[in-house]
């Protein structure tokens, strides 16, 4: 038996077990990074950190808080909060309860939370504020089983009106450290207890239609998940990762397993809108994303050129072919003779462009960064081979919430761009006939909750699960992801289109670009629905005589409309005739989690942006044939 297996294989039943086994080995080193305001209340945030052990104090606490409250083992607590330190405590505190997590995304509306939390059967709540508090309040009557709110930060809550139905998490601490007094061994007995099959997390997909399934994950996928990524070799002890993922994703959540394994730094912080002047600050070594953040970051510095006028534009343009080249030919070169190498011209061409260009992005992400993993959506190839080629190394994974986010990761220096990687150890892959991938293996869910008739669609007997997803696998092992089998088009022609392909390499052309919608299933041409990117194109409408107008007014002036035409020209040279976007239109604000068009985790809803803009989609079929 290898190393690997042997370290998968001898995996304790729970992550718990993991973080008492970190506790114990490294008490005193630093465990995680956060931010606190300013003490002045002025300019930027301190950052202070937790030891292992200084966690252990607070995560143990919350533990016997919840188990003084009656949780028992298996029994849900809902963690309705943004990405912060606390959300990490009380999620471990809830495992070591025993107990399981219930995520909810702070963005859900009162309606779709009461759902979920009655749905799972939830018997406490740990809400992140006065504003998370109020959907419960809101819908109280119809959340018997409810029998706490925990609130993280209690501004603005008024416990007096409230009662004992709702508390402080510092109080619940507070009560849970004097209930450990009296039992010092409660939560290592409670750990103990863990089996491997009881259920630690309940994780709620987005779907597209209809209500969401609760995805019934138990402790042994976790505790797989923790022994898998340290098993990759990617991580070791010295690295430092910015956590700022959504962790009521299963992308952000799994991070939180395998960071407790490899016992590395994670400063955490989920403000989107702070990661720009967070990462010099931090200068994590390693940090994980969606592709959307990508994407802005790629359009954002194409912005930023074109604005400094024509040569510097030109010269972005140069550095940019230079990268993605670059990337090409030095994976290739480490593909076929395992090393990393490219021509003499090239090598001194990319050594100009990295002086001019590679240098400042690196520094953008705080100059350490040895590597970034994409996972979530597809990211485009050419964006890809573009920070490839500038220094930033972004290793593209993949999985599903019903696999616990983890099932594929490109293997460090002998990552492909456009490919997923290789399975991740103790992971097992297969296409079916029809080119859809399925997996097998202890990352795989339990089933979804309270749906077997679900559960058997896309979960076989023998423990292969139907991903929906259509792949390749190279003759090496390395997997690249086509589309998902439902959002294949066909046209009435009778050819095939994946719609993610021809909307990726749009994202890497047009630098004004939020979001596309590809459409053309059972017509005889394809349209497009684009959204822009608000900030970008308001700088180019400074410079383009629409200064002061709003973004809808921008998207409509026909100076816009003909400025994305060009890009739509451009990516349709790359493209077959078939996949070629015959018409498109501006959308008069950017889609959004808010409207339902997006999901949390930033994936497109088809169905939703499809009904929500029929009437634009009608329009540009309207005189064809088949009007």
């Amino acid at each position: 038996m290898s190393d690997t297996q042997t370290l998968i294989e001898n995996r304790p039943p729970s992550v718990a077990g993991l973080f008492l086994e970190r506790v114990a080995a490294t008490p005193d080193t630093e465990a995680y990074r956060h931010p606190v305001p300013a003490a002045s209340g002025e300019g930027p945030d301190d950052w202070k950190s937790l030891s292992w052990a200084q966690a252990a104090e607070r995560v143990f606490a919350i533990a016997a808080g919840l188990i003084e409250l009656g949780v028992q083992p298996e029994q849900r607590v809902a963690l309705a909060s943004a990405t912060r330190i606390e959300w990490i405590l009380a999620d471990l505190g809830i495992m070591c309860a025993g107990a399981a997590t219930t995520t909810v995304y702070p963005q859900t509306n009162a309606d779709e939370s009461t759902f979920i939390l009655a749905d799972s059967g939830s018997k406490v709540l740990i809400a992140e504020d006065a504003t998370q508090l109020a959907k419960a309040v809101e819908k109280r009557a119809e959340l018997p089983e409810l029998t706490h709110v925990v609130v993280i930060d209690p501004t603005g809550v008024d416990t007096a009106e409230t009662g004992d139905w709702v508390l402080s998490l510092a109080e619940l601490e507070q009560r849970g450290a004097a209930y450990l007094e009296k039992n010092p061994d409660l939560i290592k007995e409670r750990i103990a207890g863990i089996t491997k099959d009881q259920l630690a997390t309940i994780i709620y997909t987005s779907g597209t239609t209809g209500r969401p399934k609760g995805v019934r994950l138990p402790h042994d996928n976790w505790s797989y998940l923790a022994k898998a990524i340290a098993a990759t070799g990617l991580l070791g002890p010295e690295d430092v990762q910015y956590l700022w993922l959504p962790l009521a994703h299963v992308f952000g959540k799994v991070l939180t397993s395998g960071h407790i394994e490899i016992g590395h730094v994670t400063a955490v912080d989920g403000r989107p809108d702070k990661i720009i002047e967070h990462l010099p600050i931090v200068q994590p070594t390693y940090m994980a994303a969606v592709p959307r953040i990508f994407e802005k970051v790629y359009n954002g510095v194409a912005a930023k050129a074109r604005a400094g006028g024509a040569a510097k534009y030109k010269i972005f343009q140069w550095a940019a072919e230079v990268a993605r080249e670059y990337a090409k030919v030095t994976q290739d070169n480490f593909r076929r003779t395992g090393s990393a190498t490219a021509p003499f011209g090239l090598a001194a061409k990319h050594k100009v462009a990295d002086a001019l260009v590679y240098a400042k992005i690196r520094e953008a992400f705080g100059g350490k960064l040895r590597a970034c993993v994409s996972g979530s959506a597809a990211l485009s190839p050419e964006i890809g081979y573009f920070f490839a080629g500038a220094g930033i190394h972004i290793l593209e994974g993949y999985g599903l919430t019903e696999s616990s986010a983890a099932s594929f990761v490109n293997p460090g220096e002998a990552y492909r761009t456009g490919t997923v990687g290789k399975p991740l150890p103790g992971t097992e892959v297969r296409i079916a006939d029809d080119g859809e991938i399925l997996l097998r293996g202890p990352g795989i869910m339990e089933g979804y909750h309270g749906l077997p008739e679900k559960t058997a669609e896309v979960l076989e007997p023998d423990g292969w699960f139907h991903t929906g997803d259509i792949g390749e696998l190279s003759p090496d092992g390395y997997l690249r992801i086509t589309d998902r089998k439902k959002d294949l088009i066909k046209t009435s022609g009778g050819k095939y289109i994946a719609p993610s392909e021809v909307e990726g390499q749009f994202k890497a052309v047009c630098p004004y670009v939020s979001n596309i919608l590809v459409h053309g299933a059972d017509r005889n041409f394809c349209t497009a629905l684009i959204a822009l990117d608000e900030p970008s194109i308001l700088d180019w409408a400074k410079e383009n005589g629409l200064e002061g107008k709003s973004y809808a007014e921008v998207v409509a002036a026909p100076g816009t409309v003909a400025l994305v035409e060009g890009y739509v020209k451009e990516l349709n040279e790359g493209l077959q005739r078939w996949q070629t976007i015959k018409k498109f239109r501006l959308l008069p604000r950017d889609l959004d989690v808010e409207h339902g068009e997006i999901t949390p985790s930033l994936k497109l809803k088809r169905p939703v942006v499809e009904r929500e803009y029929k009437h634009l989609i009608d329009e540009m079929y309207a005189g064809s044939r088949e009007a």
